[in-house]
């Protein structure tokens, strides 16, 4: 059964992966295994993009059928979920950048996985980031940015960080379209995550070094 939710998710199989959780939550699976094979199959949805195999409406469409299934999830795991909840972290696309697929994946991965996420959309000015911070004490941020002129606004982002006395206080992942160890320098963030689930391998060593 677990392997069936793996694969008809992976394969874009909307109808038969929301079935199979349907199933698997009324034989009284644990909600939290459900979300582990979420997760292993957008694993190889990623891995299917990165080789050309699957495109851009591919991902959205996986994204979609992920949300319908993290909501029949959800709530059958909230109460777990809140004590659960492992750190606050500071989400958004920065200014000039418009998109906001893969950060509304990751947003979903780090949430499943016990974060507090605060997403604040798309094109965001550097000192929306800031005030996100002060507001919310999160000790993680991420940078979302797909087009090459996200560079700058994630390097000014985070110079707005450093003016307002912060740096000190988060971890910086940036991500998304041609991000680099290069870009990673360019910007000043603490580490650059590959996918979704590099965002929450990052978020989760930095909280437990905590």
């Amino acid at each position: 059964m677990a392997g069936d939710l793996v694969k008809a998710l992976s394969n874009l199989e909307e109808e038969e992966a929301l079935k199979i959780t349907k199933a698997r939550l009324a034989a009284g699976n644990d909600p939290a295994k459900i979300l582990e094979d979420t997760r292993k199959a957008m694993e190889i949805v990623g891995k299917r993009f990165a080789e050309g195999e699957y495109f851009i409406p591919d991902l959205v469409y996986s994204g979609e059928i992920l949300r319908e299934i993290s909501e029949l999830v959800k709530p059958k795991m909230s109460k777990t979920a809140e004590l659960k909840r492992s750190g606050k972290i500071v989400l958004g696309t920065v200014a000039g950048d418009i998109h906001d697929i893969g950060l509304n994946i990751v947003e979903f991965m780090l949430d499943v996985n016990g974060f507090e996420v605060h997403n604040l959309g798309i094109d965001v000015p550097a000192q929306k980031f800031v005030d996100k911070i002060k507001e919310t004490k999160a000790p993680i941020v991420g940078l979302s940015g797909f087009l090459t002129l996200a560079f700058d606004s994630m390097k000014q982002t985070i110079e707005a960080i450093s003016a307002a006395g912060l740096r000190n206080k988060v971890k910086i992942m940036v991500g998304g379209g041609q991000i680099d160890e290069e870009i990673k320098k360019y910007t000043g963030a603490d580490a650059y995550g590959r996918d979704a689930m590099a965002a929450v391998t990052l978020a989760q060593g930095w909280s437990k070094a905590k």
